[in-house]
This record gives structure tokens, sequence and C-alpha cells, in this order.
């Protein structure tokens, strides 16, 4: 049977340059690739053009593309869109041996740079909310605020034993890197509120394009665990938006709560009924029509705030 993601790609890639959008191969430095879905024209649609950036980052599951499409249509007439693909992920990757999330940052700035992007808001799931904030607090003045979807700035250790104690997994890597069908299925079960039926074969066919990279994203997933006594509260000079499902169960709602009195008076967050940790994707137009209204906030007549 042919794999119905690969018939899906392609018809994907197809749609995003309808909408303005197509990828680029930006080396960041030696040994070094970033894929990043841009603006067809990124020099004139960056920041030296009308239109406010916006780059969207993934989460652990999904390459930037397939995680931020609907978002992608919804927003790149009004915004120049920006989509990475993060190392290990889509058509990125390095032969360095760095890990971290400070890494990720640090090339994804790089490669934005590439792009011409001065300023830009930038928007993270999960995974991609970590490297949201990382990227704030290295690039100030790149990045203008932050969009943080079901995820704070840090997994420390005695958030990942929470975690991992109440979904029943022994590590990250056995939640988030599945070996089967059936564990690809659990994992987006447990990403829900309420998943949809698919045939067996739609997770055997996820399985065998949304996982490369297994040790090297294995290592990721080791390096962002940090301890708890290493992590000191950062201090965000931007407007953070918290966006979270209400009935995620991998970080539930509360953490938002918490998280936001910790960002004090700088931060918002609104909470989508109805919707697990993937909201973006189990809600996609419910979650575009939020973002929309937040970045209506950020930006007036085309001038941040």
């Amino acid at each position: 049977m042919v794999n119905t993601f690969k018939i899906y790609k392609p018809l994907l890639r197809a749609t995003m340059k309808l909408a303005g959008v197509r990828p680029q191969k930006i080396e960041v430095e030696p040994g070094t690739v970033m894929n990043i879905w841009a603006p067809t024209r990124s020099k004139k649609n960056a920041n030296n053009g009308k239109k406010p950036a916006v780059v969207f980052l993934h989460g652990f599951v999904g390459d930037g593309i397939l995680t931020w499409q609907f978002q992608v249509l919804a927003l790149a007439r009004d915004y120049a869109v920006y989509v990475p693909d993060l190392l290990f992920f889509g058509g990125s990757s390095t032969g360095d041996g760095r890990r971290t999330v400070g890494f990720q940052a640090e090339c994804l700035a790089k490669g934005l740079a590439k792009l011409g992007v001065q300023q830009c808001t930038v928007v993270g799931f999960s995974y991609g909310a970590v490297v949201a904030f990382r990227l704030a607090e290295l690039q100030p003045e790149l990045v203008e605020s932050v969009v943080a979807t079901c995820s704070g700035p840090v997994v420390t250790e005695s958030l990942t034993r929470e975690c991992l104690e109440r979904l029943g997994f022994p590590t990250w890597s056995e939640f988030l890197l599945p070996d089967s069908a059936s564990a690809l299925k659990k994992l987006l079960e447990i990403g829900s509120f309420h998943f949809p039926r698919f045939p067996k074969c739609v997770f055997k066919h996820g399985l065998e394009v949304m996982f490369d990279y297994r040790k090297e994203r294995a290592e990721l997933l080791e390096a962002l665990v940090i301890p708890d006594e290493d992590f000191a509260f950062p201090r965000y000079p931007q407007k953070v938006h918290l966006v979270w499902g209400e009935n995620d169960r991998i970080f539930p709602v509360e953490e938002a709560k918490s998280l936001k009195i910790k960002l004090g008076d700088n931060a918002t967050l609104v909470c989508i009924e109805k919707a697990g940790h993937i909201v973006t994707v189990e809600r996609p137009f419910v979650y575009s029509k939020c973002l929309k209204k937040i970045l209506a906030s950020i930006y007036k007549a085309g001038h941040a705030k």
C-alpha cells in the first residue's frame, strides 16, 4: 500500500507554494543546514517590507510545515510567515555534536538573519515553545514577542518525573519516539482531547516518515531536561502570550496558570476548550482565530506595540 503521508506531502508543498511560501535550505554554519519555509521573496517580505514577520516552531512529532499548515494558510496574506524545521526534523540536520535547546536557538537565529529577518514574533508549540523562549532570551533584539503553546521555557527534572509518572512512561524517548503503530496511536490519543478513529495503516505510514534521526532526537530529549537547581526563571522583556489546550494531559492547564503568575503582568493566557496538547492540529481554526487576535494586539497598522 502506498504511504498516505508520501502522497499528501507533495500536495501540501504545492498548497504552501500557492499560499506564497516555499522551502529554502540555509547553511547556518559549516555542516549545519536548516530547512526554512519562507515567503517566496523573503528579502522583500522580511522586515524591510510591510508585513510583520511571524516564525512558527514545531513540536517533537512532525516537521514544521506539517504542524503549522493551517496557520500558514490563515496568516500568509497579512504576515511574512517563516516555518523552520528544527535540527533533526524534516530537512534540517547538523554534524555538530551539540543537542541543547540553546544550540537550536542559535542556529535558528543565524538562519533567520540570512533570510533578512530583523524582528519577529515567535510562535512555538511544545518543544518549539521551549526553543522560542530560549531564542527570546538569547536574541531580545530579534524577538519582539513570544506566543508559547502548551509548554513553558524549560523542562526540569521534577516536571519530567511528575509528567512521566502521570502518563505511565519511564522516559520522554519512550513516549515521544514510538516504535510501533500502536505506540504512535497511544501518543496521539494522549496528546488529544478526542482523537478521531483512523485505520491502523495510517499510524504505520506516519511511523515510517515522521521519526527519522531517532538517535539524535533521543539525544535532544536527554539534553532538554535540566536539573531544578540549574534553572533560574528568566525575566523576559518581551510580551509573552500563552495558549493552552484546556484538556492538555501532558502539561496540564494548571502549569499554564502557574507559568502566567511567574511571568507577571507581561503575560496573557488563553485556554482553548475541548483541546488537548496538540491543540494546533486538533482545533486548528479556533487556534488560528486566537492567534490572529494575539498578533493584532501586537501589531497595529504594521507597527509593533
